[in-house]
């Protein structure tokens, strides 16, 4: 009997003993085509040698130095990477184990400058709704999906949520893409007016929304606008990009697509590609200033900050994209995945949407296309995908309550950028018999 406390306590899972590539193989031999990597972590196949090889040095150098009396080679030298290739006026990186953490540091981050700069009034964060930024109770109250926050309301932090930059699901049929776009970015002017001009501290969102809404993007001019109205009204803009980030969209950061730079980022998953747990916070040189030229102090930490082999982990990891051009190999295998899933797809009764960027996809599953009308929850639409699925030897993403944390279903695909063209058509194929087996059945 196990004495691990799973994810679904009367599930049986078989042992993960392997992998190979972009597989996981179990202990009876069954091999796994992991068509999400995991939760958009293994964006480099599980079996890297370079990741391997610079994990097995760091152990035998240094296994681990406590930030507060020490930094390290490998911390340095990664932040130096991700600082060189980051976006806009990015200038320090708060290294932590995951991407809750990332996000509680953003905020508590964005709560400290104000107050450093003698604005204690502004307390309020802004996210917006369907969104997921994590599961620790900050995190968690950022985000916006009902289902998640339902029984932990209680517990959480007030703040407000916005609509979603939803083009599907939530766009008028008169209405242009870039007009739809500057409507739900006015939402956040208004709520910022609502909630009073001096009173908001930050406004946080996904650039490609993962988990909870399946590889949505926003439409063009849609973040252009945000950052308008963050200047307008002196609110930092926290970007998440924990599950869109570090190559998966096609860009090493996801809001390069964009065009825009965050004053706060956050980054995990795909930062140490499963081989290490690691996030991190990057803040511009404004922020990190208030602060340096304040207390000095950031009122924060974990003990695991900056570990030196989850650092050297994701060193390797960023070196191993950035010297094989990674990012462009997801541009060109996204869209041909996305082309791929269109002949399968697109004209499926059930399927309503085929959307993401680069190696990061998401397909809506409905009940009538004509009508956009979602299935009925209680069909449990989503988890019999995963099941069928995996029977068929996929690991992939589906997730329940695509529109408002009850209704919708929707597959998260997010294979590891080293996917050839012959495994993506594989991953297809596996995914087509599944839908099949489960539609059918309705």
């Amino acid at each position: 009997m196990s004495h691990v406390f799973p994810r679904h306590c009367h599930s049986t899972l078989p042992t993960a003993v392997g992998g190979d590539g972009c597989y996981l193989i179990d202990a009876d031999g069954k091999r796994y085509f992991d068509g999400s990597g995991g939760a958009a972590v293994s964006c480099l196949g599980h079996s890297n040698q370079r990741v391997r090889d610079a994990i097995k040095e760091q152990v035998d150098k240094l296994a681990f130095a406590h930030t507060g009396f020490l930094t390290s080679e490998p911390a340095e030298a990664l932040a130096e990477l991700l600082i060189a290739k980051a976006p806009g006026d990015l200038d320090r990186v708060y290294f932590v184990s995951g991407g809750s953490e990332a996000v509680e540091s953003a905020i508590k981050l964005a709560r400290q400058y104000h107050v450093e700069r003698g604005e204690p009034q502004r307390r309020h964060l802004i996210a917006r709704r369907q969104s997921y930024h994590g599961n620790t109770i900050g995190a968690l109250s950022a985000g916006g999906n009902a289902w998640r926050r339902q029984q932990f309301a209680p517990l959480l932090v007030e703040m407000s949520h916005i609509a979603p930059c939803y083009e599907y699901a939530e766009r008028l049929e008169d209405e242009s893409p870039e007009a739809y776009g500057q409507r739900v970015a006015e939402e956040l002017e208004t709520e910022i007016l609502r909630l009073g001009t001096n009173s908001v501290m930050a406004f946080i969102a996904e650039p490609v929304v993962g988990a909870t809404l399946g590889a949505v993007p926003s439409v063009p001019g849609y973040f252009r606008r945000v950052r308008e109205i963050c200047d307008r009204y002196g609110v930092l803009l926290i970007l998440d990009e924990v599950m869109c980030g570090m190559g998966r969209t096609g860009h090493l950061f996801a809001c390069d697509a964009d065009g825009i730079a965050p004053d706060i980022l956050c980054i995990a998953k795909g930062l140490g590609a499963g081989y290490q747990p690691i996030g991190a916070m990057l803040c511009s040189k404004q922020i990190y200033n208030t602060i340096a030229d304040g207390t000095g102090f950031f009122q924060h930490g974990h003990t695991y900050l900056g570990h030196p082999v989850a650092a050297a982990a994701g060193l390797a990891v960023v070196q191993e994209m950035l010297e094989n051009d990674l990012p462009a190999q997801v541009l060109a295998r996204g869209a041909y995945l996305q082309s791929a899933l269109e002949a399968r797809f697109g004209q499926h009764s059930h399927v309503g949407d085929i959307r993401g960027r680069g190696l990061f996809r998401g397909l809506e599953f409905v009940a009538d296309r004509s009508k956009k009308e979602p299935f009925n929850p209680a069909l449990g639409l989503a988890g019999k995908l995963k099941k069928a699925a995996f029977a068929e030897g996929l690991i992939c993403y589906p997730m329940p309550g695509t529109r408002d944390g009850r209704f919708g279903d929707h597959v998260l695909l997010a294979p590891p950028f080293i996917a050839t063209e012959a495994e993506l058509d594989e991953m297809i194929d596996r995914l087509s018999r599944a839908v099949d087996v489960v539609t059918t059945s309705l």
